[in-house]
């Protein structure tokens, strides 16, 4: 069984599989001051004697990674364990600016969006921050945009705003909110899946072709169905793309 792990700013996700298949992933909430004891704990504890053959990792977080790293040598040291990094074989050429400003998990995300639909392909990956990801015909990554996440900004409008207040992250009933909450809830979803479908065209506009428009991330079901640029949903495409660099960095 081959354990993937994905490390973002809100939540970390866990994954296993026998061979391509994922057998099983779990979320858990990222705490960016947990020990590698701690992370041992709570791998050992999810996989409840599940027996594993190699690891593979990304994180978002540093001191997260720190840990990871830690953790693999005192526990897993005789096990194949790949972190996503510099030097690590992905497959993905990064044709950006600098690209080692980009992200491990947007590396791994455009390596699984090209494997499962080939090329060109948007990712949108709905988490802490909403990326989008946009992969070339060959896998390049070509670069994308960044905007708040959905949930920063529903944090930053009920802190700032003194008679607003964080509600519950649900479709309202109609788009014209009848109440202060179904105001807010429209403000979001309807909001947000007119940036996601605004930003997608403009992007497929530049970029040409018909690319395949992949939807991932914790809140990726919240726009789901509001959003029209959204072809194809993936929730574990992340995992995915841990196991295909896994395989590329295989002694």
């Amino acid at each position: 069984m081959l354990l993937c792990i994905d490390v973002g700013n809100t939540q970390t996700v866990y994954g296993i599989f026998a061979g391509d298949r994922l057998e099983r992933s779990w979320r858990t909430k990222t705490d960016a001051r947990a020990t590698a004891d701690e992370l041992a704990l709570t791998v050992r504890g999810l996989l409840d004697g599940e027996p594993v053959s190699g690891l593979a990792v990304c994180s978002t977080v540093p001191a997260v990674l720190r840990e990871l790293r830690v953790m693999i040598a005192d526990y897993y040291g005789d096990l194949p364990a790949v972190v996503v990094g510099p030097g690590v074989r992905t497959g993905v050429p990064l044709m950006v600016d600098n690209p080692k400003e980009v992200g491990a998990d947007r590396v791994v995300n455009s390596l699984a969006a090209h494997h499962l639909y080939g090329g060109p392909a948007i990712v949108v990956d709905f988490g802490t921050s909403t990326s989008i990801d946009v992969v070339g015909r060959k896998g390049e990554f070509l670069g994308g945009a960044l905007a708040p996440g959905i949930e920063i900004s529903v944090d930053a409008l009920a802190e700032r705003a003194a008679q607003l207040r964080k509600v519950e992250l649900v479709r309202p009933r109609s788009v014209i909110g009848k109440n202060t909450v179904e105001a807010l809830q429209s403000g979001v979803v309807y909001g947000y899946a007119g940036q996601v479908d605004g930003l997608v065209t403009r992007i497929t506009a530049e970029l040409g072709g018909d690319p395949a428009v992949i939807a991932t991330g914790g809140l990726a079901p919240l726009v789901l169905g509001v959003a029209e640029t959204l072809r194809h949903h993936e929730p574990d495409l992340t995992l995915i793309g841990l196991r295909l660099v896994a395989e590329k960095n295989r002694a």
